[in-house]
């Protein structure tokens, strides 16, 4: 089989092009734009935060945060239960996102298939495989906290434990870096699974009408024939990203920041990047499909018998 990258860029920069310029519908892109806003709710983009921890003090004191934290809670406990119950509003925030953008995911995905700016319909024709996709990505970011949490009670532990044993020296460059690889490897794997969950698995439930577990197990069985063509396409979906940052970066120097100012409104944001998403969504079903005919989403008018969107 030949799979090519390629070949399917070009096809997906072209749909964008044909949907969102030929012509130009500016209520089209509010809907679209309102869509795509939704299905990337629960996409984070953290800022990096460095610390300079040079000196053997800073280290420790950064060790010995959990405790310093846990004595000031105590010594505060209404600040404590203020804080607790702060944390559960977020929580709840969170989980309401995650289940807008779980709906939201099929909503774009739909209009992007059909070449379509539709909420209200398929808002309800999607209801149970957005309920599925919710349930599966809740539990998956549970166990992703919990082995969060778990590294870094492993972490502060070891670490404290090492300066009980051998004072003020410094932590063993090995174990240090032992534990980033560690972490880093972590951080890799989850953000393939959900780079797969919402380029692949998500199309396929979208196709099968099938919720998220049988979904994955078609993947699984194809990303079992293929592995590096998919994990060279994470690869590539990386450099695109970073490429869209760097040209977000050019646009808002030369308008004096108000292009940065623009894109970090809700919604706004969205709806003048839209291209950029619509791409990216037009990208992965056309690499999708070239693995199978079962795996085409997109209506080919050149063939006389093409597969139709579930």
């Amino acid at each position: 089989m030949d799979i090519s990258y390629f070949g399917p860029f070009g096809r997906a920069w072209n749909r964008m092009k044909i949907a969102l310029f030929k012509p130009f519908d500016l209520n089209k892109w509010f809907l679209l734009g309102f869509t795509a806003f939704l299905a990337g709710l629960a996409d984070w983009h953290n800022g990096t935060v460095t610390s300079r921890w040079s000196d053997r003090g800073s280290f420790r004191e950064f060790v010995d945060f959990p405790n310093r934290a846990w004595q000031w809670l105590n010594h505060h406990p209404l600040l404590f239960m203020a804080i607790v119950f702060g944390a559960m509003i977020i929580m709840a925030v969170l989980v309401i996102i995650l289940w807008l953008s779980s709906r939201g995911s099929f909503l774009f995905l739909d209009n992007v298939v059909r070449d379509k700016a539709e909420i209200s319909v398929p808002w309800k024709r999607f209801k149970t495989l957005g309920n599925s996709l919710f349930v599966w990505r809740l539990v998956f970011g549970l166990i992703g906290l919990s082995l969060s949490i778990l590294f870094s009670v492993i972490f502060f532990i070891t670490a404290a434990h090492y300066f009980e044993d051998r004072g003020d020296f410094p932590l063993p460059i090995i174990l240090a870096v032992g534990m980033a690889l560690f972490f880093l490897l972590i951080v890799i794997i989850i953000a393939y699974i959900l780079l797969f969950l919402r380029d692949f698995v998500v199309p396929i439930m979208y196709k099968n009408n099938i919720k998220t577990a049988p979904a994955w197990h078609m993947f699984l069985s194809v990303f079992g024939r293929h592995p590096f063509h998919f994990i060279l396409y994470g690869l590539l979906v990386f450099v695109l990203i970073i490429a869209f940052v760097i040209a977000v970066v050019f646009a808002g120097l030369i308008t004096c920041c108000i292009g940065w100012f623009l894109l970090v409104i809700p919604y706004i944001g969205t709806v003048i990047t839209l291209p950029v998403w619509y791409f990216f969504r037009a990208f992965s079903l056309e690499f999708l499909a070239q693995f199978g005919p079962e795996y085409e989403l997109f209506v080919r008018p050149e063939s006389p018998s093409g597969s139709t969107p579930a």
